[in-house]
């Protein structure tokens, strides 16, 4: 039996009505390169139990969104929408329920933002087009009015953390990685360990083990156009050993 992931979905307007959606790279990437079963997990809080659906999971994919995670769940005021709070809700619910019951959880772009904020971390909303981010200044994501598909050609290395997950899976020292974030982390949560970091030093990716559960994210897409990168199929190789209970390390 191939484990069963299962990935997080938005509040999304398909015509006049609200949609629970997730595109489907994210869905076809996982089960593709992570040789599991995915089960999609609404936004909805009404009748909703978190503890109840994580004890059916092997493990808890955090895709990434149009919306951002709201300023109060980390202790800030303000930001730019637009914002989900019925996402908000679930998928930070997922995740601590998910943490406490030893079993692993991924996070990609939003989903990566939202694992810091659960374990207590904080998020900077300066690091899209045009912002100078540290020394170098680079932007985190193409400039407005960029046509889609172009957005995901905005690209920047990362080092990678000597002696890190993604050091040991990749055996090299950096990677060359998408870069469509407006947001990113500010304060790191507790418990995560460094695994990538941009130019500029923001932190890229993260990764843990609290309490038996294998956390690991990214700030950047590997589902995006995964079959033709090798280095994007890798991340989600990595899901597949966690849901497995294989030791990331």
């Amino acid at each position: 039996m191939k484990p069963v992931v299962g990935i997080m979905a938005c509040n999304r307007t398909v015509g006049v009505e609200n949609a629970h959606a997730v595109m489907e790279r994210y869905v076809r990437a996982a089960i593709t390169y992570g040789d599991c079963h995915a089960l999609l997990i609404p936004p909805l809080t009404d009748n909703f139990s978190s503890a109840a659906l994580t004890t059916r999971l092997d493990g808890l994919m955090l895709t990434g969104s149009p919306s951002n995670v709201q300023s109060s769940l980390y202790g800030s005021e303000g930001g730019e929408g637009p914002f989900d709070e019925g996402r908000d809700a679930v998928s930070l619910g997922m995740i601590e329920c998910m943490i406490n019951l030893g079993k692993p959880v991924f996070g990609i772009c939003r989903g990566f933002q939202e694992i810091n904020v659960v374990l207590g971390g904080s998020l900077r909303r300066d690091v899209g087009f045009g912002a100078a981010n540290g020394a170098n200044g680079i932007s985190h994501h193409a400039p407005d009015g960029t046509e889609f598909h172009a957005q995901f050609e905005h690209c920047h290395d990362v080092v990678l953390t000597a002696g890190g997950v993604l050091d040991s899976a990749y055996g090299r020292d950096h990677l060359r990685v998408n870069s469509v974030h407006y947001q990113g982390v500010d304060r790191l949560g507790e418990g995560l360990s460094v695994e990538a970091t941009a130019p500029d030093g923001l932190i890229e990716a993260f990764s843990a083990n609290i309490s038996g559960s294998q956390v690991l994210g990214v700030q950047w897409h590997p589902e995006w156009q995964a079959d033709k990168y090798p280095d994007s199929q890798a991340y989600f190789r990595l899901m597949g050993q966690a849901l497995r209970g294989m030791p990331l390390r």
